[in-house]
């Protein structure tokens, strides 16, 4: 079991009215997480605000309760007006950097206590409670022993939820970051309801026409670099645009790079807007992609991270990335 702080679990276990948020562009293990924690919490007493940028993209609309999340940060304040904002708690989940709360930081941070749970490596200190496990496989992981820590039922809902959550963050049990407890975790959730095959239908069979066009041409643009040690492809905004794809449609991606023999590293840039490259870094093996992406103000894992850079061009952050992936691995 790990070591959560006291003071957590005291206030966790106390709180009558709670906000649940995480990170932007929110991938498995934050809205498994999320959800997951808010069935937890509901069961227990507690009103829960499940607050997120924008709604649940087409990829995990199967989550149970994915409709309760609210975007209207109005309807936030009315959330904390009827409960009064001294009885109100914010949880953060899976967020490494206050920043990637987004257009509701400043509204968010407001509050106190503010509990930060989190795994990534590179975790850049925010709120005033902080539960850090930079080991765990996921935030998922974590909930799960927040929820037996305080003596919480784990429905079958909330099970579901938790283990798309873990599910995902290793890569489908997978990556380097799945331990021995994640296996004890997950056949706990196992045992509460949740179908493996179930699970692995709704997340891996559920792509669009459209998706598939993108994918054609995305990775019509990979070139291989360093001897065949780095693998890089890249999408455009002009790309979305020809496709019809939505900007979500390009989770997983990275793993058909990442998946060549000879390759220890994947780089993917995406073009979300004008002039903002976001880039997603997947490693095999030694290199740790966390402290690459953390020099150009990111983070992650050891083995996937990421950041994003503004007012430059596809073309730009390659030469960048690939200068310091071909310094890394020598």
């Amino acid at each position: 079991m790990s070591q959560i702080p006291e003071q957590i679990l005291e206030i966790v276990s106390q709180s009558s009215h709670v906000v649940l948020a995480t990170h932007v562009h929110p991938d498995g293990d934050a809205l498994g997480s999320l959800f997951g924690f808010a069935d937890i919490l509901e069961a227990e007493g507690k009103k829960v605000f499940r607050y997120l940028e924008a709604p649940v993209s087409h990829l995990y609309d199967f989550l149970p309760d994915c409709g309760l999340a609210e975007t209207d940060l109005g309807r936030l304040e009315s959330f904390v007006d009827q409960a009064g904002v001294e009885n109100v708690i914010v949880i953060s989940l899976d967020c490494g950097d206050s920043d990637r709360l987004g257009k509701a930081k400043q509204e968010l941070l407001r509050f106190a206590p503010f509990v930060v749970i989190d795994h990534h490596y590179g975790h850049r200190s925010f709120g005033s409670h902080l539960w850090l496990e930079s080991e765990r496989s996921s935030t998922g992981e974590m909930v799960y022993e927040l929820a037996q820590a305080i003596g919480a039922e784990v429905s079958a809902k909330a099970a579901f939820c938790l283990y798309v959550a873990i599910s995902t963050d290793t890569g489908s049990f997978c990556y380097e970051n799945t331990s021995p407890r994640t296996f004890r975790i997950v056949a706990d959730l196992v045992e509460a309801g949740v179908k493996p095959n179930e699970v692995a239908g709704k997340i891996y069979d559920n792509f669009t026409l459209e998706r598939l066009r993108l994918m054609k041409m995305v990775l019509a643009t990979l070139e291989i670099y360093g001897g065949g040690q780095i693998a890089m492809i890249w999408v455009s905004a002009e790309m979305f645009a020809r496709s019809g794809a939505t900007s979500e449609d390009v989770e997983g991606f990275i793993n058909y790079p990442r998946a060549l023999k000879s390759v220890r590293v994947a780089v993917f840039l995406k073009e979300s807007e004008k002039g903002v490259i976001a880039v997603s870094l997947r490693a095999k093996g030694t290199c740790d992609v966390a402290v690459i992406a953390s020099d150009f103000g990111g983070g992650g894992h050891r083995n996937a991270a990421g950041f994003r850079v503004s007012d430059s061009s596809i073309e730009d952050v390659q030469g960048k990335v690939l200068d310091a992936l071909k310094k890394a691995l020598g």
